[in-house]
């Protein structure tokens, strides 16, 4: 996979804040605007080179996934539908999950790919749930997992096939904060199945989903050339998080938020924090030794750089131009996409949102 250092000294703009309230639910504004057509013009809007604007008026993007031959999927989360956007081409509906109940950060959320497989994580009537599905034949999709429990905000979402094959889950609390501590909860976790939706082999309790625990609300999930997997958080008041994921470790939530172990070694520290005004960190992507994370309140895309067994000091790029700024995703060929999240409730909505963006490192 192509690294991407180039795009830190190419786009890297100074870190600000930006005010949003940490309390507000979405209240998504319905736009249904048809996907357009690409455009490739480059450039940021602030002299800043390799940023191309690659698909616009996309509902409320969330889960992006791409398929072997190079095509992506993106799942828009209030419409429950799954577009495809090949190299070059046009979005073009493909799939409409059936069952979606989007409400506030509800709705269909992440995608995944495994072979021919597409699995999709969402928000059901009683539940949050993954389903998987092929493209082909019209069939209903298989249900192989439920039962995380759902609410207006904290539904977690983020799906992705690790290292191992294994299929990973970032869960969050649904706003009941006991269940991040409780074992039997699969809420407020990170959880490794088959690809069939069973317990993985190997998990640090046997027979149960749970990988990791302590988590208010996983958004993103990425493994660098190491296979180490590390997952965004968003914080409630105060700090948001970036967590190196260990098997069977607890990352606080709700006794700690940010660091700070107040019980004698028993949580884990993240290894990143941002006020919350700066970050709210969403996808997560790792290309080379950068990691890439997506800031929907701080609007920007953070960079950090992977520096042995720890990160660097955090970097920002895109601050304020396009602004939320949801998902992030090494393309096949080495570039990064990323999704931006105006027409989510909370956005400022632009001509043209929502988008995807291609970043490439200088030539």
């Amino acid at each position: 996979m192509r690294a991407l250092p180039a795009l830190i000294t190419a786009l890297a703009l100074a870190a600000g804040t930006a005010a949003c309230s940490a309390a507000a639910e979405d209240t998504p504004d319905g736009s249904g605007d048809t996907p357009a057509a690409p455009n490739s013009s480059s450039g940021s809007g602030s002299g800043a080179g390799g940023v191309q604007q690659i698909a616009t008026g996309i509902d409320v993007p969330w889960g992006l996934a791409f398929r072997p031959g190079g095509d992506a999927l993106v799942a828009e989360r209030d419409s429950g539908r799954i577009l495809r956007l090949a190299p070059g081409g046009q979005p073009e509906p493909v799939y409409e999950v059936p069952g979606v109940a989007a409400q506030g950060e509800g709705g269909l959320l992440g995608l995944a790919v495994n072979d021919d497989w597409v699995y999709a994580y969402f928000t059901a009537a009683d539940d949050n749930r993954i389903v998987r599905f092929r493209l082909t034949g019209n069939a209903e999709p298989e249900v192989i997992f439920d039962g995380i429990a759902k609410a207006g905000n904290h539904n977690g979402g983020r799906i992705a096939f690790g290292p191992d094959g294994m299929l990973y889950v970032g869960t969050g609390d649904a706003g009941d904060t006991g269940t991040s501590q409780n074992a039997s909860s699969p809420n407020g976790k990170i959880l490794r199945l088959t690809p069939d939706g069973d317990p993985a082999p190997g998990n640090p309790t046997a027979g149960s989903p749970v990988y990791s625990l302590g988590h208010r609300n996983v958004q993103g999930l990425a493994w660098d050339d190491r296979d180490r997997l590390f997952a965004t958080e968003f914080g409630q008041n105060d700090l948001d998080e970036i967590n190196l994921i260990e098997p069977g470790k607890n990352y606080g939530w709700p006794d700690v938020e940010g660091e700070g172990d107040t019980d004698g070694g028993r949580f884990t520290n993240p290894l990143v924090t941002w006020s919350t005004s700066e970050a709210s960190p969403s996808g997560l992507a790792i290309s080379g030794n950068t990691l890439y994370a997506a800031a929907l309140r701080g609007e920007r895309l953070w960079t950090v750089p992977i520096e042995g067994d720890g990160l660097g000091e955090p970097r920002a790029l895109l601050e304020g131009e396009y602004g939320r700024i949801r998902t992030a995703e090494v393309a096949p060929d080495g570039s990064l996409w990323v999704t931006t999240s105006n027409t989510d409730g909370r956005g400022d909505v632009r001509d043209g949102d929502d988008r995807i963006l291609r970043l490439t490192p200088d030539e």
